[in-house]
């Protein structure tokens, strides 16, 4: 029976159409010359069709068998449902290869007759650029013909219902499930017009053949009519679409192998084509003739002698088109072996692999494990990746849970720039295979952890979307996410490295032993990692609630007894060195070390001898809004209201307190009045020492520093700092400061009676000092400006800024120019000359 492909059919209604009169279009009629040009094109365009759609033969004493499932169904669930991108049909079928080639090795340990003569398990990529054809064979257990009718194709039976159903009365059919094609296989259609598949079975004797063409509702299954040429084994050829030649580049398929089956148990080759030019066979015939001739000659009288050698003639070149095979994942998938026979050079090569030159020549250090993960928890997820229909080809989800091995990395570097622009590190593999590497297995500030994870749980042919919503991989990533942080606690409690090199005594001249130069004190190697890769842990403690407590633990702080270039105290230490008295851990964010501990809010804390931490990231003001304490002791930033100290009486700081309000009184009433809106209040500081007064922020307001990150921020999205509004403050003065007992008694008695310009300028200038001392910029330049114009001017005792007249100096006589300096004439200049110099 010889059916005709659609295109044919259609090209056939083409040419039909072309016989049917023209029909008149308004009054104008086409002259007979202008019918018969029409036709004729007709004719040509549709037999130009019929040629490209030539009639579709099945194979030789097939037969023809339907779907079980409606081909429409299956064919929107692959290319809508399942897969959202062409390149993973060749991750399936070598999946699927794989997948036979396991069964085979598997049941060879009790029955080795199974291999044959064929010893080797191994994959096989061929492509053909002048038959458009992709071809991938393998060595593994093959399929009888009940097989590929049964596998390919009935769609339903290879879903997720029956195979669960197998799953659930056996634990031995799990082995009889691998190597069977499922949905994945139907994945080919995204680039095949034709799919064929080849198989021999050492079950039978006959190899069969399986054909279908992409679209139709049935298949054909038979004889192959080329004779047994696998031996044992699978051959899946694809006749692909006029779009996909791409896939008959061998850089393009070099690409994918790596990319999805890079670590692939058994070898992956792609037959690689090349032309090159060897010198061309001469035919026997002409060689025999050369020599009789050259026979005839020596035994001629005529013998002619040449001096000179005749010179060798070049060779005839021709090209020769040659095939050969090379093995593209040559990378080992070591995270499948123990680990105690893994050595740490394997580990940092492997480590080259994984970060493909990101993070450093060096891994910092890593975590080789084996994790179990309960499902019970996952009913619901399990129920809704089933309903996806034959998603699942390979899974066992029924067992309760779902194991995985694991390689994480931390990188020894970050790259400049890499912090903003951090991928995810992690790719997850099934069974050895790449699902994918864009999974979020990891949270946005562990992105720098790099490495592997693969599970032979998971469902391979299933998108990434769905499988990313699934609660499977939520349990996943937690597993993850707490070995990622165990690991760097690993790292932060290590032992400072011993250092291998012994100083040998030196000796002088007299026998006395110098004392070497003091070696500078070493760094812990993790703080020379946390000085890179510590703002992501902060970032974490702001975004992980669930681990925040571990977190913070990890997190190293400059603080004001430890402010050296490379000393760092821990959160635990800060609160074992807390006084008695002590409750709140007190932080200083700002923008450096050096302006922090000039500050004038560091004088309270330096006369109690109270530890301060050193805030000097931006983040840090995001992670002590979020944070907020540690082991139950708040965090208390020194630049706001509310920082109090218990070291003294309370009864007696209440009443020093009321004598100092009520004495100052009516210069905070004044400077209220005077200041207006630049300040939201006067009062007097409990905590000030040396400074005479300073500008605090409100409990629950922006710091100083905060505000300074929210005006570059603004100005960096186009906002000019004049548009910024600079929040007001808190004015607190220091009631034993002699600026501020002078400023009260330069006020009038009388509440209302007219205060000197002076006075005035003295407390403005007071304010512009608290507020650069606070953190804060000057509100009004101008004004400071001018305020500063009249003390200068006041100090000076000048009565008018009216500028003095202009000199006018009198004209001097012009200079005589010195005369250029001349070379001498070195013409008769003798070197020898200079021997008879005394040049002593």
């Amino acid at each position: 029976m010889v059916r005709f492909h659609k295109l044919a059919l259609g090209s056939a209604f083409v040419a039909a159409l072309s016989l049917i009169p023209s029909s008149p279009i308004g009054n104008v009629e086409m002259t007979n010359a202008e019918k018969k040009a029409e036709e004729v094109a007709a004719n040509a365009a549709a037999e130009e069709l019929l040629t490209k759609a030539a009639a579709y033969a099945p194979p030789d004493g097939s037969s023809a068998f339907e779907y079980e499932a409606e081909v429409h169904k299956m064919l929107d669930i692959v290319i809508n449902s399942l897969y959202t991108n062409k390149d993973i049909f060749l991750r399936e079928l070598i999946s699927n290869a794989s997948d036979a080639l396991d069964k085979l090795r598997f049941l060879s340990l009790t029955k080795p007759e199974l291999l044959g003569d064929t010893k080797e398990l191994e994959i096989k990529i061929e492509y053909d650029p002048e038959a458009k054809t992709l071809t991938i064979r393998d060595t593994g257990i093959g399929m009888t013909k009940e097989d590929l009718i049964q596998n390919l194709g009935t769609v339903a039976r290879s879903g997720t219902t029956n195979f669960m159903k197998a799953l659930s009365e056996s634990e031995k059919n799990n082995i009889n499930m691998i190597g069977m094609f499922g949905v994945g296989f139907y994945s080919t259609f995204l680039v095949a017009d034709r799919v064929t598949v080849a198989s021999k079975n050492n079950g039978d004797d006959t190899q069969h053949v399986w054909e279908s063409l992409n679209g139709e509702a049935s298949f054909h299954v038979g004889p192959d009519p080329r004779g047994n040429t696998l031996g044992r084994g699978t051959e899946i050829t694809l006749h692909l679409k006029e779009d996909a030649d791409e896939y008959l580049s061998p850089y393009k398929l070099k690409e994918l192998i790596r990319h999805y089956s890079e670590f692939v148990t058994h070898p992956v080759s792609l037959r690689q084509i090349k032309t090159v030019k060897v010198p061309k066979e001469k035919d026997e015939f002409d060689e025999e003739e050369k020599d009789e001739e050259k026979e005839s000659k020596e035994d001629g009288d005529d013998i002619e002698v040449s001096d000179e050698e005749e010179t060798p003639k070049e060779p005839e070149m021709e090209e020769v088109t040659t095939y050969e095979y090379e093995q593209i994942n040559t990378d080992p998938a070591i995270w499948a072996r123990d680990k105690d026979d893994i050595t740490d050079e394997e580990y940092q090569e492997f480590w080259n692999v994984v970060s493909k030159g990101d993070g450093g020549q060096k891994a910092e250090d890593w975590t080789h494990f084996n994790a179990e993960c309960f499902l019970h928890a996952c009913a619901a997820s399990l129920r809704d990746l089933q309903s996806y229909p034959a998603a699942f080809s390979n899974v066992s989800l029924t067992r309760g849970n779902i194991n995985f091995k694991s390689i994480l990395y931390v990188p020894y570097a970050l790259q400049q720039g890499q912090f903003e622009s951090m991928a995810n590190g992690l790719r997850l593999y099934v069974r050895k295979v790449l699902i994918s590497d864009e999974f979020d297995l990891m949270p946005k500030y562990l992105s720098f952890v790099k490495g592997v994870v693969d599970s032979d749980d998971l469902p391979l042919n299933v998108n990434r979307e769905t499988l990313q919503e699934s609660k499977i991989i939520k349990i996943i990533k937690k597993k993850l996410v707490r070995k990622a942080i165990e690991l760097i606690r690993k790292m932060a409690n290590a032992p400072m490295p011993e250092d291998d090199e012994v100083a040998e005594a030196e000796v002088d001249a007299d026998g006395n032993v110098i004392t070497p130069e003091e070696k500078p004190k070493e760094v812990h190697p993790y703080i020379k990692w946390y000085q890179k890769f510590g703002l992501s842990l902060k970032m974490g403690c702001i975004e992980d609630s669930a681990n925040r407590d571990k977190l913070q633990k990890l997190l190293r702080f400059k603080s004001s007894n430890a402010s050296g270039d490379d000393d760092y105290i821990t959160l635990e230490e800060y609160v074992d060195r807390m006084k008695e008295w002590q409750k709140d851990i007190y932080v200083f964010p700002g923008e450096s070390i050096k302006q922090l501990k000039e500050s004038s809010f560091m004088d309270a804390f330096l006369d109690r001898d109270l530890e301060v931490i050193y805030l000097t990231d931006a983040i840090d003001e995001y992670f002590i809004a979020n944070v907020r304490e540690f082991n139950g002791h708040k965090f208390r930033d020194i630049t706001k209201e509310g920082v109090k100290f218990s070291d003294e009486d309370d009864d007696l700081a209440k009443r020093r307190a009321k004598v100092y309000t009520d004495k100052f009184k009516p210069l905070t009433k004044f400077l209220k009045k005077l200041y207006g809106s630049d300040v939201s209040r006067v009062t007097i500081s409990k905590r000030l020492g040396r400074a005479p007064a300073i500008v605090s922020s409100s409990e629950w307001g922006n710091s100083a520093n905060m505000d300074r990150i929210m005006r570059a921020q603004a100005f960096a999205h186009g906002v000019s700092p004049g548009e910024n509004m600079i929040p007001t403050g808190i004015m607190e003065l220091n009631p034993r400061h002699p600026f501020v007992i002078r400023l009260l008694e330069s006020l009038p008695e009388e509440e209302d009676a007219e205060v000197p310009q002076s006075v005035e300028d003295t407390a403005w200038i007071l304010l512009d000092m608290a507020t650069m001392s606070g953190g804060f910029p000057i509100r009004d330049s101008k004004k400071y400006a001018s305020r500063m114009t009249r003390l200068l001017k006041s100090n000076l005792g000048i009565d008018s800024l009216d500028l003095a007249d202009e000199i006018d100096p009198p004209e001097e006589e012009d200079e005589p120019e010195e005369p250029e300096f001349q070379m001498p004439d070195m013409t008769d200049f003798d070197m020898p000359d200079l021997d008879d110099l005394d040049m002593e």
